[in-house]
């Protein structure tokens, strides 16, 4: 499978990564149930408030949910971003992804590769990780 995500959310997941630095920024991206297309972007509050592990409050988890099922919508992409480390997921990203449908996007901000950013897309299913191609769309 290949990610296309047009280059509006890429963008503005790379803001909110920097906005939220050093903390981990999450977020997600709607799109109608069943077509695998990202349309409608949602940033998310990192409750955690932490640089090395985000985690969404569960009233807003809650509240994304019922308006999700309301509008006929589905995640296709749960992302965040690593502030210290490479863009792939950590043991605990692999342990909490509970979205087998979902693409779950990973930003890296580390100094090391600043000003320049990577933006990689995985699949987590079943405990097993597999990078995907992401196409950004103009």
């Amino acid at each position: 499978m290949t990610l296309e995500i047009s280059r509006i959310f890429v963008d503005a997941i790379l803001e909110q990564s920097r906005a939220e630095y050093p903390d981990e920024c999450c977020g997600v991206i709607l799109g109608p149930v069943g077509a695998d297309t990202a349309v409608r972007h949602k940033p998310m509050v990192n409750a955690a408030h932490s640089p090395t592990f985000y985690e969404f409050d569960p009233k807003d988890l809650l509240s994304l949910y019922r308006e999700v099922d309301d509008a006929d919508e589905e995640i296709v992409v749960i992302y965040h971003s690593h502030t210290e480390t490479e863009a792939y997921p950590s043991r605990t990203d692999i342990a909490y992804a509970g979205e087998p449908g979902a693409h779950y996007v990973l930003v890296s901000t580390r100094k090391e590769i600043a000003p320049a950013t990577e933006f990689r897309s995985y699949r987590i299913i079943d405990g097993i990780v597999t990078e995907e191609p992401v196409t950004i769309l103009d």
